[in-house]
């Protein structure tokens, strides 16, 4: 009888936690970017931004101005690393000065979105193939 409600017990944790982080997940965070970058296959500028998953349980991600003047919709995979993250974050890939976002990060979560090179990605990769790709990371709150 203690195994079975041990059991029960361990089963709710776990689903209010899964709930929780879903929960969490669906939180936007807002960003202020101050260059012009690249999302999926759209330009752009630089601005304050909000992103967010466009629906519960879904891998697609929401990205708009905080003024309504751009916004648009990138698939994504799942990424994860080791360790929660301890600040929410957007990261860049930089060739000189394009930049393309590359992945969203959660504080808290050890689980973030990736979204997929893009065409203007790949072509610069292939003409930068002797200069090196920079990361930058340009750090998030949660609204």
């Amino acid at each position: 009888m203690k195994k079975s409600l041990f059991r029960i017990t361990s089963l709710l944790a776990l689903a209010f936690a899964a709930a929780t982080q879903m929960a969490q997940a669906q939180q936007p965070v807002r960003v202020t970017i101050p260059f012009a970058f690249t999302a999926g296959e759209k330009a752009l500028p630089a601005g304050e931004y909000q992103v967010e998953k466009a629906a519960q349980g879904s891998l697609a991600l929401m990205i708009r101005r905080i003024d309504g003047s751009e916004g648009m919709f990138v698939t994504t995979s799942a990424t994860a690393s080791s360790e929660p993250q301890t600040k929410s974050k957007l990261i860049f890939h930089r060739y000189g000065n394009q930049y393309f976002l590359s992945q969203v990060w959660v504080a808290g979560y050890a689980q973030g979105s990736q979204l997929r090179e893009s065409t203007k990605e790949k072509e610069q990769t292939l003409l930068a193939r002797n200069a090196t790709r920079q990361e930058v990371t340009i750090v998030a709150r949660l609204h």
